[in-house]
């Protein structure tokens, strides 16, 4: 009986290895991964806060909701590093 199908080539590439230029620390604690997530949070909201008064009408207001849901997450991630230390 003749093969129709032919074997499919041999996997001659490397593994795929992501690129480490964004890459977080593995060992990086979880208060300061939370720290940074803030900081990051923050200036996201002071960007989305500050775009939106170049807008008007819908536009606008979809920007100052997406500010907004950048500021729940923000006091979110305050809240788990309360959590972390409530002394701090």
């Amino acid at each position: 009986m003749d093969k129709l199908i032919p074997d499919p080539p041999f996997e001659t590439a490397r593994p795929y290895r992501p690129n480490t230029l964004f890459m977080i620390v593995p060992d990086m604690d979880t208060e300061s991964l939370l720290a940074h997530a803030c900081e990051s949070l923050a200036s996201a909201n002071v960007i989305a806060s500050d775009f939106a008064t170049y807008l008007s009408g819908p536009q606008r207001n979809t920007a100052l909701a997406i500010a907004q849901i950048i500021m729940l997450a923000e006091l979110a991630v305050n809240r788990a590093l309360d959590n972390i230390d409530p002394q701090g």
